[in-house]
């Protein structure tokens, strides 16, 4: 099976699944089964895997995000000047640009594999520099605009899509970074190789980094970090932690916050329980390319406990796909939210030199520094398939 995929969305040819509105959805208290299909099939073959992949896409987009237009062929061109990368889009009419920022290692040979921060990379940059890594800002906020809830709307993908309107900024960066794949695999940037590309961000750029490596098959590496509820938590279990009387943020709360999520999304707020998925399944997604789940358990407003089960739910699809040292989670309490620790940095490069250089590390890393009893029965009550 192919870890890296040479299209954006293998799964487009695959039938959508039925998208029922928030009144005729079941409610589910357990993470939904990973590996049952929209018509109640149990997945058996890695080769379905694609087609499940579209059908929790088509429900993230749906309930959550708001979708993530395909671009017109031939779209899209990418100019180099100096460490700027200007990447061009149009469409109907109309164009946009934005600039993203390289740079590149002085070490290693060109072309290298490179990471693209939301925003810009909270990992050790310059250890990734000094092992042959370039390093890409990203800027999200030109893309979409994510001060506040009079945020909506506003920035270079609305412009570009006016018919969006509603869109979540989360989708939107994703619909940007994938345009600077295009860009990078049209050659805009000959030093960079466009077959190791990783993305990472942290805190509500964590959130952005998960959607852009789960909605692009050609990111070879996603890397998390504190992304916290609507990143890597799941939302059944943050409202669990919320009713022990923990201080954590819920779907609820974060519909008021900003303009991450579409706007219909608020609907859920009293409802996580009816989503026919959660993000236990969004980080799945990934799968069967490298994922590297960092957070911080000191921040008990993350979702400390729930990003935990839900990266342990997350990787039984590299375990049922035969690559569970694919993905890997890593907790480790610090006060400095968004400051890579030293423990973790080491975890970080295994899974850079794995994915990102092509050599061998070791990446069978799932471990947390907190005291958390998983109650697997009640949040995956399901049983893992050995796909065929």
């Amino acid at each position: 099976m192919a870890m890296l995929g040479a299209v954006e969305h293998s799964g487009a040819a695959c039938r959508d699944p039925a998208l029922p509105a928030l009144a005729a959805l079941p409610a589910t208290a357990a993470l939904p089964d990973p590996f049952v299909m929209a018509d109640g099939q149990r997945l058996t073959r890695k080769a379905d895997w694609a087609c499940r992949r579209h059908e929790v896409s088509r429900q993230l987009q749906a309930y959550e995000l708001g979708e993530k237009p395909a671009p017109v062929p031939g779209s899209v061109s990418g100019k180099l000047d100096g460490k700027t990368l200007t990447v061009t889009v149009s469409t109907g009419g109309r164009s946009i640009s934005f600039n993203a920022n390289v740079q590149l290692p002085s070490t290693g040979q060109a072309p290298y594999p490179a990471v693209i921060g939301i925003g810009r990379s909270f990992l050790n940059n310059a250890e990734l520099l000094a092992r042959g890594v370039a390093v890409i800002d990203f800027p999200n906020n030109d893309i979409a605009d994510q001060q506040n809830g009079s945020s909506r709307n506003k920035g270079k993908f609305f412009e570009l899509h006016p018919e969006a309107q509603g869109t979540g900024a989360l989708v939107a960066w994703a619909w940007g970074v994938s345009r600077l794949v295009d860009a990078l695999a049209q050659g805009a940037a000959p030093a960079i190789d466009a077959r190791h590309l990783g993305v990472t961000g942290c805190s509500r750029n964590g959130k952005g980094a998960l959607m852009a490596g789960a909605l692009d098959e050609r990111i070879a590496l996603t890397i998390p970090q504190e992304s916290g509820s609507g990143g890597s938590a799941a939302w059944r279990v943050s409202d669990a932690q919320k009713v022990a009387g923990q201080n954590v943020q819920t779907l609820r709360q974060i519909v008021t916050e900003n303009v991450w999520f579409r706007s219909s999304f608020g609907e859920f707020s009293e409802a996580a329980a009816r989503l026919p998925y959660d993000h236990h399944q969004v980080l799945a997604l990934v799968a069967p390319r490298g994922l590297l789940v960092i957070e911080n358990t000191a921040m008990e407003w993350l979702g400390n406990q729930s990003a935990w089960v839900s990266a342990l739910a997350a990787r039984e699809a590299w375990v049922a796909l035969g690559v569970a040292d694919g993905m890997g989670a890593s907790q480790f309490s610090h006060p400095d939210h968004c400051r890579l620790p030293a423990e973790q940095s080491p975890e970080v490069l295994a899974f850079v030199d794995r994915f990102l250089k092509g050599t061998p590390a070791k990446t069978d890393i799932v471990r947390t520094d907190g005291k958390f009893a998983v109650d697997r029965q009640r949040w995956m009550p399901w049983s893992t398939p050995a796909l065929k």
